[in-house]
């Protein structure tokens, strides 16, 4: 497996192990681009804790920071990080039942 994928896929487990920033991707998948402010008023988060985890997520490339009016910025999903994660998953069971099947065929009926 490529490091780069372990690296993209590590950053992607880092950022999906806290609840809150769990919450805040499910926000933004289903209300679209919102900015911290939005997010807090539908999360049970403060903004400057909403602020912390997108500026995390955004560095694990989970959202991008789009300028909008008045200096806001709206962050929105991106999936391509999620589905190289998919991809490290995927690898890893497929090692997995392949160990898995040679040793039920070691040990037989």
């Amino acid at each position: 497996m490529s490091p780069d994928i372990e690296a993209i896929a590590e950053q992607v487990f880092v950022a999906l192990a806290d609840p809150s920033r769990r919450a805040i991707l499910a926000a933004l998948a289903s209300g679209g681009p919102a900015t911290a402010t939005d997010l807090a008023d539908r999360l049970p988060i403060t903004r400057q804790a909403i602020a912390k985890h997108l500026a995390l997520l955004a560095e694990a490339g989970l959202v991008t920071p789009e300028p909008g009016e008045r200096r806001r910025v709206r962050y929105r999903l991106r999936s391509a990080p999620m589905q190289v994660a998919q991809q490290f998953l995927a690898a890893l069971a497929r090692d997995w039942d392949g160990r898995l099947d040679a040793l039920k065929e070691h040990l037989g009926p």
